[in-house]
């Protein structure tokens, strides 16, 4: 028993010391083999999910006089946990994807390729997407295929972290190291954004640095700290199975983050340069990372119950969800009701608009499992399945 709760850290590759799994409650699918996801981090995919349909519709469907509301302002912010959920729990995803293959295959290097591969191929469909983009939407601006959005800096981020996890050989090294990275990219933000050198970079490379108009919904700096802070908590997770317990630290050193973060930005600056609490600021970027982990560590706590299945499906098909509602919610098939809706039918709207996705979820499910002849899961967004 006191084995049972003890940490075990994955210091070296060896195919005969797996981390023991924990079981997906999924009534109705049929593997090949037991599941080693974790159901947990599913919902909060899907919560993820929940929360980038909520941002989109939101924002694309209120009437503009409704926008003034103090309660589309909450919208505003609640939906705003979207991107940084995403981004967190994809580097959480390669932390832990890596540590499987490390060891199944007892290689580093395999981990590494794995994770590579995937952070390209995240990095390629954010391209694929914007071509999907402007051909569903004709006489957008051909630049627009170079528009930095989540994917950009989801697929580069997942590659670095898969560097520093394989450069690392102890937990400690690696969770420190994950943490440091994401600190820092958070400190030097509002310093790199206004920065001169900057403009000598060619144009589309800063877009990745900051804001640039309508080319850049996401930035590397900070959206990639969350990456990074995501596979921090990742490396720990893989690395114990006093799971109770570290998601209990988790809450605490979360609900520490948000505090501390609230505190700092009530302070006077310690920058010399513009900051915006809602984009550059370090201390909103603590916030958010305390409010995930808190998330996190209090789904880890609820049973595995079938009536949160739909919420773990959404979660799988993350990638597919972000692919398919974009254009739903800005496209022509809205255009109706786009920037014509009370707040009250946004809600409404909204919620039928939920129960739409998650139907399609389900017909491109019977789809795939009648061309395959099995149930199969598919890969979240930014994760690799080992």
């Amino acid at each position: 028993m006191a084995a049972a709760n003890s940490l075990v850290r994955i210091e070296r590759c060896d195919a005969h010391r797996v981390p023991p799994p924990s079981y997906l409650y999924n009534p109705g699918v049929q593997t090949a083999a037991p599941s080693t996801r974790r159901l947990y981090i599913d919902w909060a995919r899907g919560v993820a999910v929940l929360l980038m349909i909520e941002a989109h519709t939101i924002d694309a469907w209120t009437r503009l006089r409704d926008k003034q509301l103090l309660a589309f302002g909450y919208g505003t912010v609640l939906g705003g946990f979207a991107a940084p959920m995403f981004l967190w729990l994809a580097g959480l995803g390669v932390a832990m994807s890596m540590a499987r293959t490390c060891a199944r295959t007892g290689s580093r290097q395999a981990a590494l390729h794995a994770a590579t591969v995937r952070g390209a191929e995240v990095f390629l469909l954010a391209f694929l997407f914007r071509l999907q983009a402007f051909i569903v939407s004709p006489g957008s601006h051909p630049v627009t295929l170079f528009r930095v959005d989540v994917l950009n800096v989801m697929g580069p981020a997942m590659v670095a972290a898969g560097l520093v996890w394989a450069a690392a050989s102890r937990t400690w090294e690696r969770v420190a190291i994950f943490a440091v990275l994401a600190s820092l990219i958070a400190l030097v933000t509002p310093i790199v954004r206004a920065s001169a050198s900057v403009d000598l970079l060619p144009l589309w490379f800063q877009w990745y640095l900051r804001p640039a108009g309508e080319f850049t919904t996401f930035t590397m700096l900070p959206w990639s700290g969350f990456v990074f802070a995501g596979a921090a908590v990742g490396v720990l997770i893989t690395s114990t199975t006093a799971t109770r317990r570290l998601h209990t630290a988790l809450a605490v050193v979360g609900a520490l983050l948000i505090a501390g973060g609230l505190y700092a930005a009530s302070r006077p600056s310690i920058y010399t340069v513009p900051t915006n609490f809602w984009t550059s600021s370090p201390t909103f970027f603590a916030v958010r990372v305390g409010v995930l982990m808190v998330v996190l560590a209090a789904l880890s706590f609820v049973p595995p119950v079938a009536s949160l299945e739909p919420l773990a499906a959404l979660g799988r098909a993350s990638l597919f969800v972000y692919f398919i509602h974009v254009e739903l919610v800005y496209g022509y098939a809205s255009w109706l009701w786009r920037h014509r809706l009370p707040l009250w039918a946004w809600a409404i709207g909204y919620l039928a608009f939920t129960v739409l996705i998650y139907r399609t979820i389900g017909v491109r499910d019977r789809f795939l499992a009648n061309r395959r002849g099995r149930k199969s899961i598919p890969a979240p967004l930014g994760v690799s399945q080992a």
